[in-house]
């Protein structure tokens, strides 16, 4: 068991449109440096579970609590301020802007100049500017991405983008990255280029918790799986015991012959 205090605490939270039930009474809890994943069954309420994390939806009871801080209240650019950055099922990427400038996009909310020295051009905001330059061709560099970091991002193939995107997440230097269907579009090889940029930057001391339905993918990354259906959590545990969960293989086949991976 994880003696750490939890990173993020997610408690009976729950949201309802009209009648229906989108989440139901969920809770979790996510460790300082784990990679946590949430699957099921589509409309489960995986996404809606990011979203109420993000404030993109207000919940409609609960609690998030983040570093013990609760986010049920706040403004979307706020729990990003506090650490907190995502990526969309559908690809988000500046298709007007070089890979390195879409990078730079993402660590904006660092920049300590405000808008009266950057129309100045103080000295501050050059060197401030040189310095988001130098970390932006880090973070593309951890994704194997500065090779390309002055092409156009429009040109760049589907899998790359992705990449592009997760180095602007973690460009706004999060202490937890929500991925939401990472592999989505992903042929087999750039699937497994990714997971392995997850588990180096993991290796680093970053935290991840993300929504995939490539079980192949869900049991070779994860530390613990969060798993929904019909907008309730029906089991959580390690890879192994939720590939053996009757429960989970009864929501995703209807009957007991066993998870594909």
């Amino acid at each position: 068991m994880n003696q750490a205090a939890p990173l993020l605490e997610v408690r009976n939270l729950t949201r309802s449109f009209g009648g229906v039930m989108a989440v139901h009474d969920v809770s979790f809890d996510i460790f300082p440096g784990e990679i946590v994943a949430v699957i099921g069954p589509n409309g489960a309420g995986k996404t809606t579970l990011f979203n109420m994390i993000t404030a993109i939806l207000p919940a409609t009871s609960g609690s998030i609590r983040f570093y013990g801080q609760e986010l049920i209240g706040k403004k979307t650019f706020e729990i990003a301020q506090m650490g907190i950055t995502r990526t969309f099922q559908n690809l988000q990427i500046f298709e007007n802007m070089s890979v390195i400038e879409n990078v730079m996009t993402g660590m904006h909310i660092r920049g300590k100049t405000g808008l009266l020295g950057a129309g100045f051009r103080l000295s501050q905001v050059a060197r401030e500017e040189r310095t988001m330059l130098e970390k932006a061709l880090e973070y593309l560099e951890a994704v194997g991405m500065a090779h390309k970091a002055y092409e156009s991002a429009a040109m760049l193939p589907y899998g790359n983008q992705r990449l592009v995107e997760i180095a602007r997440a973690v460009a706004a230097d999060p202490k937890l990255i929500l991925l939401d269907e990472p592999m989505a579009g992903l042929n087999p090889e750039e699937s497994r280029e990714l997971v392995d940029v997850i588990l180096k930057m993991r290796n680093k001391g970053m935290t991840f918790l993300f929504v995939e339905h490539d079980m192949e993918t869900v049991m070779s990354t994860a530390d613990r799986i969060v798993v929904l259906d019909y907008g309730g959590k029906i089991a959580e545990g390690t890879p192994e015991e939720i590939y053996n969960d009757p429960r989970v293989i009864a929501a995703y086949l209807g009957d007991e012959g066993g998870l594909e991976c």
